[in-house]
């Protein structure tokens, strides 16, 4: 035996016979790592929707019945003609703070209820193919001179599967303001 080899050059067959063992175990750890990797996936999908419905509709959601309690809580407790359907009131045509209204999603009341697109921009009092946020608003009278304002927004669809987002706020106006 002379530096380690035998005479028999058992080493050299040992050599051949492992040729190609590396790139097999390569090959065989991708797909484990593949396997395990598609079933993963559904988390990651399952995690896109949520952020989108919980995150990013529910924000908007809560800025849109924000933005009609403040239209309407800027208006005087007695005010009972100003149109406030859309983004902008105008001074008529409208039902103002009087008491009516409905917090029912699928029945609204007219005059309290209106329709904005995937951008939030007014649509409409009445539902069209584009409508996307739907803001319904009640007016009641709890108590002598105290009116109880309810605003719901809710999204036509949410993505994925799941719950649909929607919020609503609820504020009370006291006269004289």
């Amino acid at each position: 035996m002379k530096g380690g080899h035998t005479s028999d050059g058992s080493r050299g067959a040992r050599l051949r016979s492992e040729a190609g063992l590396g790139l097999l175990e390569v090959v065989i750890a991708l797909s484990i790592l593949l396997v395990l990797s598609l079933g993963i996936l559904p988390l990651g999908v399952l995690a896109i929707a949520r952020t989108e419905n919980e995150g990013h509709l529910a924000a908007r959601t809560t800025e849109y019945s924000q933005d009609k309690m403040e239209q309407l809580l800027s208006l005087a407790y007695n005010d009972a003609v100003t149109n406030t359907c859309g983004v902008v009131s105008t001074p008529s045509g409208g039902t103002g703070l009087a008491v009516g209204g409905s917090s029912d999603l699928n029945a609204p009341a007219a005059g309290y209820v209106d329709y904005l697109d995937q951008a939030g921009n007014f649509v409409g009092t009445t539902p069209t193919a584009d409508w996307f946020y739907k803001r319904v608003w009640q007016i009641t009278s709890p108590f002598a001179n105290i009116k109880q304002v309810t605003v719901t927004t809710i999204v036509a669809r949410g993505f994925g599967h799941g719950r649909t987002p929607q919020a609503t706020l609820v504020a009370l106006k006291s006269l004289p303001f």
